[in-house]
């Protein structure tokens, strides 16, 4: 029976390579992300001079929210690597952000959520600078409601956090 649940468990636990895939799925949807950013960034520069400075903060605004949401798949990557699938030793790679060589599970959630409100907060921005465009009320509505919406999941699992942590470290 014993040597059963060893072969279950090591069955169990090497499934996590199954995760690599879709990292590496991930990883190439970073290249799309990339060739749409170059895409918008050149379609800006030619109209440049024949655009409104709102048209150009609105095409900006775009190329931040495609800038935030490949920092976002590159949390992603990084954190389920390490917390899945194997540890890296940050002390091999000294030229790594901090930002990237530590990043608990909690601190993914946080940033994580950081990322989509931010997110939110351009498409709330486009919206605002096209206004005159982009008249419909309920959609506003429904982009600032969704942000707000994030930024509140953010603080509350910041806080649930928090109180886990501090829970964890009283009964040690």
């Amino acid at each position: 029976m014993k040597r059963l649940q060893r072969v279950i468990e090591a069955i169990v636990v090497n499934s996590r390579w199954l995760l690599a895939p879709f990292l590496l799925g991930l990883t190439v949807s970073l290249t799309a992300l990339l060739y749409a950013f170059f895409i918008k960034l050149v379609e800006l520069l030619r109209l440049v001079g024949s655009i409104t400075s709102a048209d150009v903060i609105v095409s900006i605004l775009g190329l931040v929210d495609i800038t935030l949401a490949a920092n976002l798949i590159v949390i992603v990557i990084r954190s389920i690597y390490e917390n899945f699938l194997a540890r890296i030793d940050p002390t091999g790679y000294p030229q790594w952000p901090e930002g990237l060589s530590k990043i608990s599970y909690s601190l993914l959630k946080q940033k994580l959520f950081g990322s989509l409100v931010a997110i939110a907060a351009v498409s709330a921005l486009e919206w605002f600078f096209d206004i005159e465009r982009h008249a419909d009320s309920t959609k506003l509505a429904w982009v600032v409601g969704i942000m707000m919406a994030f930024a509140f999941v953010m603080l509350l699992t910041a806080v649930a956090d928090r109180l886990s942590d501090t829970d964890h470290d009283s009964h040690a």
